[in-house]
């Protein structure tokens, strides 16, 4: 999933980051690139403890959703692509009917994109078409 963060660097200063969709989430580092892999861990922490106090993940919004907001002022738009799956609780199993056109798409998208199933497929599309 795709999470909007917004960048910013004041002189004589590290980059700090704010992920906007995650309440009280920062990271920072010395360069930008260091600041933004930073910025996966933290991310990881987090939903960590969400994770294991039984709270759901908060799902990702797009940047114009956050756009806006005064406090992101002159920052430096960017997104974290984060697989939120291993904190989403156990999976559950579902029996579902498709075309099998649809399918086949699925099954090519699956080979192109190295993804481990379809079950990965449609986990992805689903968190993406639910944080819209």
């Amino acid at each position: 999933m795709l999470y909007p963060v917004v960048v910013h660097k004041d002189e004589g200063s590290s980059y700090g980051v704010t992920v906007p969709d995650l309440l009280g989430c920062f990271s920072a580092g010395e360069t930008f690139e260091e600041a933004l892999a930073n910025t996966r861990i933290a991310m990881d922490m987090y939903f960590t403890d969400l994770a294991e106090s039984g709270e759901d993940v908060p799902l990702a919004s797009s940047v114009e959703h956050h756009i806006t907001n005064p406090d992101y002022t002159d920052g430096i738009w960017a997104v974290v692509d984060m697989d939120i799956s291993a904190y989403s609780g156990k999976s559950e199993r579902i029996n579902i009917t498709l075309p099998k056109f649809l399918i086949k798409q699925i099954d090519k998208r699956v080979t192109e994109r190295n993804l481990k199933s379809r079950s990965t497929y449609l986990a992805e599309a689903a968190m993406a078409a639910l944080s819209g």
